[in-house]
This record gives C-alpha cells, sequence and structure tokens, in this order.
C-alpha cells in the first residue's frame, strides 16, 4: 500500500481444460506483467490451474498431483515477487478433495476451501468436492511439509491491508463469508469464480459485486473462468470486475478474449475512514461477535386455496426481454454466448469448415446467422460455412426462395441437393407405400437429410451445426438420429419463441435489403418440418402448431416446470393470468398442458444423448447438466393432476 492506496488486479487468463502446463505458464506470463505495472495483489480464476470444467477428471491422482506441483513452482516465483497473488486449484486430502484457493505471499502459501459447493443447476460440484468445517492438514513434501486448508474463506494481511479471499458461489449465497470477513477488518475481498454466462446474469452478477461491497464497506476484486473453458454445455467468458463501496470501477470487455485483465488503485484509508463514520458498520461487527439466538416462530396453520392473482401480472412470454428498453442488449447477449460457444468448439478442434441444413425455417436461419458471425469474429472465410438446402416432399417455393437468399446474401457456399430421389429409392428398399404418409415417410426424410450433412462435413472436414432448439427438445419434435444429431447443437438452449425473437431482431439491425426481407418472411412462414406434401397452392400442409400446440403456451409450460418445478395446477393457474383475453381459454390451456406432459416425459430419450451445446437462458435441458431424468419415468402423477383441473 502506498499513500493509502493499494493495487489490485483480477485476471482471467485463456485456459486448456487439464492442461496444467500451458494453464501455468498463462499464469506466469500475467504475473511478470502485473509486477512491471506495480500491482501488489492478484487474484486468478477458481481452478485457474487446471480449469475449471475438467469434470471427472478432478478424481484422478494425475490431475491432483500436478496440480500441486504446479503450485510449488508458483510458490518458488513468488519468493522473489513484492507481487502477492490467489490462484484456485483441487487440494486432495485424506478421503475428500476441495475446492481451493492458495494465496501465495513471498513464497509462502495458505489455502482456504470453498465454503458452500452449490448442486443445483448447471453445477454438480458436490460430485467432486468436500465441504469442511474444520481445518484439515495435509502434508506435501514438493510444498515444504504440512499445508492447512482453512474452512470458510479467510483473512489474510497482505502489503498492510487485511484481505479476505471466497471463492464464486459463497458470493450468492444469503450469508456470504466476506460479510464475515469485512466485519474482522478485511478491507478488500477477492473472490475466485466461474461463473458462466447465460442472458442477465451478467447484470445481476455485478449488481451482486456492487451491493456486497457497498454493504461491506470494502473492495472486491473478482475473476472468473475465461476463454478455453469447455462449451460442452456452458459458456465462459473470462470475467473481471473490481467495485469499491457499491461502484464498479473497473470491468473487462468480456467478449473479447484478449482483454482478460483489469487494474485499479483502492483507496483503503477512504475504506477505513467509512467503517468509523458510518457507527452502524461497527454496531454490527458487535452484534455478530454477540451471536444472538433469532427465536424460532411459532406454528400456524392456514388452509390452501387458489389465487385470483388480482394483484399481479403474469408474463406470458417469460424467455423473452420484459423491458423494450434493455431488447438490443439482451439479444445481443444471447448472440454473443452462443458465438462465444461455437468459437470455442472450432478453436479447440482446430476446425474452419461448417455443414448447416438450410431449410428456410426459423431454427436454420439462427443457427446460420450465429455461424457466420463466429467466422466473422475468427477471421475465417465464410466460404468455409457449407449450407445445405434438401428439398423433399413437403418443401415450399416460400422456403426454398428464402433458404437460397438467406445463404446468397450471407455469402456462404451454397449446395442445393433434391432428397426426393434417394428417399423414394429408401422407400422401394424398405417396401413402404410413398402414399402412406405415416411417421416412416416422415422420419425417412429427416434422416435422409441428417446422412446427407454428415458426410458432406466428411468432404469438407468439418462438422454438422445442429440447428434444433429447446422448445422442439423438450416437446421430443425432432427424429431421433435425425435432425436430433449433429456434432453441436448451437441453439439447444434457445426456445422457439426466443429464436424468433432472435431472427426478427437481427433483421431491424442489418444493412442488407435482401437479407432483411429474408429473414421477416422467415419470421412470418408458418413453422413447419414440411415433410407432408404442400396444397394444391404450394403453401405449407403441415403446421407444427396444428400437431403439438402453439409455442407459446408450451415456452411457458417449460419455463416454469424447469425454472421452478410447479406442479401442473399452478402452472395452469399462471397461465391462466397470462393469458387472460387471448385467444388460449381455459379448457384450450388444459388440452396443451396435458400434451406438454405426455410429450416431455415420453421423449427424454433424445434428449439422453443429445449434442453438446451452449445454455444461454436460466434453463436447459442437457443431460450433463442443469436436467437428469430417467427415459422411462412415468407421468402419471403430472397427468392425473391434469385431469383435476
Amino acid at each position: 500500500m502506498k499513500s493509502g492506496f493499494l493495487r489490485v488486479a483480477s485476471v482471467a487468463p485463456r485456459v486448456n481444460v487439464a492442461d496444467i502446463e500451458f494453464n501455468i505458464q498463462q499464469i506466469i506470463h500475467h504475473l511478470k506483467i502485473l509486477e512491471s505495472k506495480g500491482v501488489e495483489i492478484a487474484v486468478f480464476p477458481e481452478m485457474s490451474i487446471t480449469g475449471y470444467t475438467c469434470g471427472d477428471l478432478f478424481l484422478s491422482s494425475e490431475l491432483q498431483s500436478k496440480a500441486i506441483d504446479a503450485l510449488a513452482r508458483l510458490k518458488d516465483l513468488s519468493k522473489d515477487m513484492n507481487l502477492h497473488f490467489i490462484v484456485g486449484l483441487p487440494v486432495a486430502a485424506g478421503t475428500s478433495i476441495y475446492n481451493c484457493a492458495a494465496l501465495l505471499r513471498n513464497g509462502k502459501i495458505d489455502i482456504v476451501s470453498k465454503t458452500y459447493i452449490p448442486n443445483y443447476g448447471e453445477f454438480y460440484e458436490r460430485r467432486w468436492w468436500h465441504a469442511t468445517h474444520e481445518t484439515v492438514t495435509t502434508a506435501f513434501p514438493v510444498l515444504g511439509g504440512e499445508i492447512e486448508i482453512r474452512p470458510g474463506g479467510g483473512v489474510f494481511e497482505s502489503h498492510g491491508v487485511t484481505i479476505g479471499i471466497e471463492i464464486c458461489e459463497d458470493l450468492w449465497t444469503p450469508i456470504p463469508p466476506s460479510s464475515r470477513m469485512a466485519l474482522k477488518g478485511a478491507d478488500v475481498i477477492f473472490n475466485l469464480s466461474a461463473s458462466d454466462d447465460y442472458s442477465g446474469k451478467y447484470d445481476y452478477l455485478k449488481s451482486l459485486i456492487g451491493q456486497q461491497s457497498g454493504r461491506c464497506r470494502c473492495a472486491y476484486v473478482y475473476s472468473s473462468a475465461g476463454y478455453g473453458e469447455s462449451s460442452t454445455d456452458l459458456v465462459f467468458t473470462g470475467k473481471t470486475i473490481i467495485a469499491e463501496e457499491g461502484i464498479i470501477i473497473r470491468e473487462n470487455d468480456r467478449w473479447n478474449p484478449d482483454d482478460n485483465t483489469v487494474i485499479a488503485d483502492i483507496d483503503i484509508e477512504a475504506i477505513r475512514a467509512d467503517r468509523r463514520r458510518v457507527n452502524t458498520f461497527a454496531d454490527c461487527a458487535s452484534y455478530e461477535s454477540a451471536s444472538p439466538e433469532i427465536p424460532d416462530l411459532s406454528e400456524s396453520t392456514v388452509e390452501p386455496g387458489e389465487s385470483d392473482l388480482m394483484f399481479r401480472d403474469v408474463n406470458p412470454t417469460p424467455f423473452l426481454p420484459h423491458d423494450k428498453s434493455e431488447a438490443d442488449s439482451r439479444c445481443s447477449e444471447i448472440i454473443n454466448i452462443q458465438v462465444a460457444a461455437l468459437a470455442k468448439r472450432l478453436s479447440f478442434i482446430n476446425c474452419r469448415s461448417l455443414v448447416v441444413g438450410i431449410s428456410g425455417g426459423l431454427d436454420s436461419t439462427l443457427a446460420l446467422l450465429v455461424a457466420v458471425r463466429t467466422f466473422d469474429r475468427l477471421g475465417f472465410d465464410r466460404k468455409g460455412i457449407t449450407g445445405v438446402t434438401m428439398p423433399g416432399f413437403g418443401t415450399t417455393g416460400r422456403t426454398y426462395t428464402n433458404a437460397l437468399t438467406l445463404m446468397r446474401t450471407l455469402g456462404i457456399t451454397t449446395r442445393d441437393i433434391s432428397i426426393v430421389p434417394a428417399v423414394r429409392q429408401h422407400f422401394k428398399d424398405i417396401c413402404h407405400d410413398i402414399n402412406v404418409h405415416d411417421t416412416t415417410y416422415e422420419n425417412a426424410q429427416a434422416r435422409q437429410r441428417t446422412l446427407l450433412l454428415m458426410d458432406i462435413a466428411n468432404q469438407t472436414n468439418g462438422i454438422v451445426l445442429g440447428t434444433g432448439d429447446l422448445s422442439e427438445l423438450a416437446l421430443g419434435w425432432a427424429t431421433y438420429n435425425g435432425d436430433q444429431m449433429s456434432m453441436y447443437g448451437i441453439n439447444a438452449g434457445v426456445p422457439k419463441t426466443l429464436v424468433k425473437y432472435l431472427v426478427k431482431w437481427i433483421a431491424s439491425n442489418t444493412d442488407n435489403e435482401d437479407e432483411c426481407a429474408a429473414l421477416l418472411d422467415i419470421v412470418d412462414t408458418p413453422i413447419s418440418p414440411e415433410l407432408i406434401p404442400a396444397d394444391k397452392n404450394d403453401e405449407i400442409g403441415q403446421k407444427t402448431e396444428d400437431l403439438v400446440g402453439p409455442y407459446e403456451l408450451h415456452d411457458f409450460f417449460i419455463y416454469y416446470t424447469l425454472r421452478y418445478g410447479f406442479s401442473p395446477s399452478r402452472i395452469y393457474m399462471l397461465a391462466k393470468k397470462a393469458f387472460n383475453g387471448s385467444e388460449y381459454t381455459p379448457d384450450i390451456i388444459k388440452h396443451w398442458l396435458k400434451i406438454f406432459y405426455r410429450r416431455f416425459f415420453s421423449q427424454q430419450f433424445k434428449r439422453s444423448c443429445m449434442p453438446d451445446g451452449p445454455k444461454v437462458g436460466s434453463v436447459c435441458l442437457s443431460p450433463r447438466g442443469d436436467w437428469r431424468m430417467p427415459s422411462d419415468a412415468s407421468a402419471s402423477l403430472w397427468l392425473a393432476e391434469v385431469e383435476k383441473l
């Protein structure tokens, strides 16, 4: 600390998952730069030595031991540095593994463990990490002997300042450990995090950091996992944020992988003066030390009933931006999340070729728009994207023309292959009557299209980009091993109502008139797989929403089922309020709610083997993360409740 100011840094370097040598070199590279700039304390992300998304590799003794070896190297490096720094790594001790932060100060190491281990949503950390409320001692010869793992974060002295350390989820709890650290004198809190990105989360995170630094009258230095983390289901963009007494004073551009460091001079004297001035801070510290008991509430019995929700508004489109003024930033954020995910996947497999089936419908349109933006960001030639239109028995001139126009205006490679001859031969081979428009008739077309895309991907040394969306996954509205399959499902976290909203938003933000016209017509086209022949006027003869129900209703059901696990009766009550006065009467809502539960349960087998794809909102259906469900679970309880409505 100099003149009452402490120079701190938050860094989110690139990582290679489980590539400890690469990660250590990145940390060392940044340490040298920070040292040259006079930084006194720096924080790196959660699991910065190994990468956060190692999954079950954390159970590997090889990974564990090499992480400790890497920490020993950093310890030696720190001996001659004025800079103190904090890194994250797994530490195995006894029969448990701990999610730890290591503070390195001039050749000395202090280790603290994560206090709260999440086991919900996309984070199932209790599979690997153990929480402890007691100090654990273990021996690491490479670190010089016995090491203590302190529980519940920790308070330390560094450069004349008291600092506290907590890890990720700790901040999101009702009473973060940093609150108690501040009351014990911590002037600055450092948080090692691995917070994924989805729509709206970043604004909430910044609010959380700002408010915590304000309540605790402290500075808060936050670093979250960055580029290079696995994009199997989640997207990590490397967020670095510094707040001081309620104000965000530094933050990086999280969409730019090269903007991964922020540095600030924290006014420690001002923080300490404020704490002396605000008498309730000292009162709180005294109150906390006394630890008064809060009396239990007496029990009360209330008869249950159904609310009329007279004084509550229920949004009928929960996946769409609520505030029109936020639409641009929210849509831009979602597209950026998808682009970041695809860019990571292409970079990791060293691939410059994508194959996308273009139908002239909403889903394939959004996938293609994301693909071209990803290629632009990576500096790849758009000709590396091969768009394939595959007209079949049900393809109309409208969708076919829109598909060709969109590919032409976006400047990608175009292939036009009719599936009719191949499917006719297939029907002949399996002895299927072409006039029988049943499931075989429809699925044969979907699988023929997937076969073409997969083989073209082999030809071009590329991958197939899946186009199916979250709503289709929930309803199972996809052909198993047909359009259900790809190498990466870019729309897997985007529900249909949001797909439509995003395509319309992109149309309103393009300067290309032909592209805009095509996009707007795609938005206005009835949703259809076009597997049944068109009518005599070449109009779409198979409309999805006539068969499985309105996506507006289904997305409402999906949101409250996945986000809150509400019962059918509660979802029905909310839907009646949300859609009051619309075409969706209570009887219509009940009808499609029953269809939703039947399909949602019976179609889980398609989701159990769904490809990787990024989460972009508060819910997703990945069997590896948010939604784990047996394929043979019974829907009887839910359907019985719907029948009683």
